[in-house]
C-alpha cells in the first residue's frame, strides 16, 4: 500500500523507539515495533492480507502522545522469517489460529494487560477471531473494510462476482489460468503460486496481487499497484492470501458473524467504504446487525483502502475518542 503522506487527517511520521523479532515456534520469527508514547495507552495494529505487512505510516493513525503504538508483521511477510517468497516455503504452521495465538504471546512478552485491537480488511478478521477467542484482553475494536471469509465473500472476489465491476482487470487475473481450470480460481492459482519454480509462481503471484491492488480503491492508484507488484513482496502476499482462502481462514462458515455476542462490551467502531469492491458492505451490514452495539460508520466516496481520505478520516476520529 502507498504511503498516503499527503493526507493531512494522519499524525506526523515518527520512528519506533524499539523493535525486535518474536521467536513464535515453528520455526517462524515474528517483527515487531513500539512507537508512540511508552506510557500510553497500548494498541496493536493488523495489517491486512494475509501477507501485506505493516508499513511506517500505519503509525500515524493514533495520536504518539497518547498510544503506545504496537505493530507486527504476520507470519511469513514484511521482516518476518522465513518469508513467504522463499521458494520452497512451508506454509503449514501459518493459520488464523497460529497468528491469534502470536499475538498474545507478543501482548505478554510486552507485558501489556489489555490493548486496543485496529485491523483492516483481512486484519478485521484476524481481530474479530483474536477479540472472539480472548475478549478480556481487549480494551476496543476499530475495524475497516469488514471481511469474514464466508464463502460468498471469497467467490465474488477471486471467483468472478466482482469482474462485472472490472471486466478488464478480471480478464489480466485468469489470463495465467488455462481456461478448463477457471471454474476453481482458488485452487488453480494455488497449485501455481506453490510451485516451487520462480518462473511458475512469481508471474501468478504478480498477476494475484496486480488484480486486488487495481480495484482497492475508488479511484486508480498506480503507486499502490506498482508497491504491491514487486515481485518478492507480491509472492509472499499472494502465496499466504491463497492459502488462507483456500482454506476458508480455518473457520466453519458464518463463525466471526455467528461469535459476534461474544464481543459484548466491547467499545467499537466499524468504518467501511461504500463502493468496496474486495469486501463488500454487505458484510459489514450483517457483522452490524449481529454486533448493534459496534457503530457502523459508512464512507460514501470510498473504496476499500484505508489510504482514501474519507477512510483514514474516520479511522483517527475513532482512535482519538477511544484515545482516553
Amino acid at each position: 500500500m502507498s504511503d498516503p503522506g499527503e493526507l493531512d487527517c494522519l499524525y506526523p511520521e515518527i520512528e519506533p523507539y524499539e523493535s525486535g523479532m518474536l521467536l513464535v515456534g515453528d520455526g517462524h520469527r515474528i517483527y515487531w515495533e513500539q512507537s508512540g508514547n511508552p506510557e500510553g495507552k497500548p494498541v496493536v495494529f493488523l495489517h491486512g492480507g494475509p501477507g501485506a505487512g505493516t508499513s511506517a505510516w500505519h503509525r500515524r493513525f493514533f495520536d504518539p502522545e497518547k498510544y503506545r503504538i504496537v505493530l507486527f508483521d504476520q507470519r511469513g511477510c514484511g521482516r518476518s522469517t522465513p518469508h513467504a517468497s522463499e521458494p520452497h516455503a512451508d506454509m503449514r504452521f501459518n493459520t488464523t489460529w497460529h497468528l491469534v495465538a502470536d499475538m498474545e504471546l507478543l501482548r505478554r512478552n510486552l507485558g501489556i494487560d489489555r490493548w486496543q485491537v485496529f485491523g483492516g480488511s483481512w486484519g478485521s478478521a484476524l481481530a474479530l477471531a483474536y477479540a472472539e477467542t480472548h475478549p478480556g484482553s481487549v480494551t476496543e475494536l476499530v475495524l475497516r473494510g469488514i471481511f469474514t471469509l464466508r464463502r460468498h465473500e471469497l467467490e465474488w472476489f477471486y471467483e468472478g462476482g466482482a469482474s462485472a465491476i472490472f471486466p478488464e482487470l478480471w480478464e489480466e487475473f485468469i489470463a495465467p489460468i488455462p481456461v478448463l481450470e477457471r471454474s476453481r480460481m482458488i485452487e488453480a492459482y494455488h497449485r501455481r503460486l506453490s510451485d516451487p519454480d520462480p518462473a511458475v509462481h512469481v508471474p501468478a503471484a504478480v498477476a494475484w496481487s496486480r488484480w486486488e491492488a487495481s480495484t482497492l480503491t475508488l479511484r486508480p492508484d498506480r503507486d499502490l499497484v506498482a508497491g504491491m507488484t514487486e515481485p518478492a513482496a507480491a509472492t509472499a502476499f499472494a502465496r499466504i492470501e491463497n492459502h488462507f482462502f483456500l482454506h476458508d481462514g480455518w473457520f466453519r462458515e458464518q463463525q466471526l458473524i455467528d461469535d459476534a455476542p461474544n464481543l459484548r462490551g466491547i467499545p467499537a467502531v466499524i468504518v467501511q467504504g461504500r463502493y468496496d469492491i474486495c469486501t463488500p458492505i454487505m458484510t459489514a451490514w450483517d457483522l452490524h446487525r449481529t454486533w448493534g452495539e459496534a457503530e457502523l460508520i459508512v464512507v460514501d466516496d470510498a473504496g476499500h483502502s484505508a489510504s482514501e481520505p474519507g477512510i483514514a478520516a474516520a479511522l483517527v476520529a475513532a482512535t482519538d475518542r477511544f484515545a482516553n
